[in-house]
């Protein structure tokens, strides 16, 4: 019995030791600027609005815990209203450090009404070894909205020597349009993740991956990624169905992988964040 109960008093306390955070914040539209509606904070997530855009509101989220280890829950949930233009990102990287079982778990909801548009361009997300993470993001667009968004994730910090030999990583992503399923993609690596990167079919030794979406999308937005293809230091590869296009990058690390993204984000004609370039 006094074993049980300890086992069950130091579960509490890992529990209760373990960090969460939510953000809910939705705006609006008027008299052609988009003001706040909503915002909402709780546990480690804030949200700020350095108002940089002279047209589009720009949040950005931090993380005040510095970031993420097995057993923390983050959610976001971002709802525009119609016609709204926001521009969202994050303060910094956000690091997912070593887990002793659980995994940390990150939700993302993005709701975007008629003629809302949404850029989602956090910074990257670096994995450290041993780490193990959960990643659902949702998406849900009405026919006439217009939606941009782009993760990187990195394994390991190679310029400091450190990499990411195991561990966890799953990321399950879904965007609906007017209901319509029209973009359903999970990745998962576990176990000994620095020697399946190194496999030709996974990233020959790559450490940085990115995916970019963007809703609607046609031949032109192919066009303008491919027309880069020479100045690229990773791999770069673009396609398009469903009227979506979907860009996948891979670089052998993250300095690589941040010039690559941020090419195609101005090909795209995407605003990079302030706090990108700094």
């Amino acid at each position: 019995m006094r074993i049980a109960a300890a086992l069950h008093s130091n579960a509490d306390i890992f529990a209760a030791n373990r960090a969460t955070g939510h953000i809910a914040l939705s705006v609006a539209a008027a008299n052609g600027r988009t003001r706040r509606a909503r915002v909402h904070e709780d546990g480690s997530l804030r949200v700020r609005f350095p108002n940089a855009a002279p047209e589009s509101l720009e949040a950005v989220i931090v993380n005040t815990g510095g970031g993420m280890t097995g057993g923390d829950r983050f959610a976001i949930e971002i709802a525009l209203e119609a016609d709204s233009r926001l521009i969202a990102g994050s303060a910094a990287a956000e690091k997912i450090y070593r887990s002793n079982g659980p995994d940390a778990e990150m939700t993302v909801e993005l709701s975007l009404a008629d003629g809302a548009r949404l850029a989602w361009l956090p910074q990257e997300t670096i994995l450290f070894d041993n780490a193990r993470l959960t990643r659902r993001i949702d998406v849900d667009l009405s026919a006439s909205a217009t939606l941009l968004m782009a993760e990187a994730v990195v394994f390991g910090r190679s310029a400091m020597g450190e990499a990411m030999n195991h561990g966890t990583f799953t990321d399950r992503w879904r965007v609906r349009r007017a209901g319509k399923l029209v973009y359903a993609d999970t990745a998962r690596l576990d176990g000994a993740i620095a020697a399946k990167l190194g496999e030709a079919a996974v990233t020959a030794g790559g450490i940085a991956i990115a995916t970019v979406l963007i809703a609607p999308a046609g031949d032109d937005k192919l066009a303008a990624v491919r027309a880069l293809s020479e100045t690229f230091v990773g791999e770069v590869g673009v396609s398009a169905w469903n009227g979506i296009a979907v860009a996948r990058l891979c670089a052998k690390d993250g300095a690589a992988l941040r010039h690559d993204l941020i090419a195609v984000l101005a090909a795209l004609g995407a605003p990079v964040p302030r706090l990108w370039l700094q």
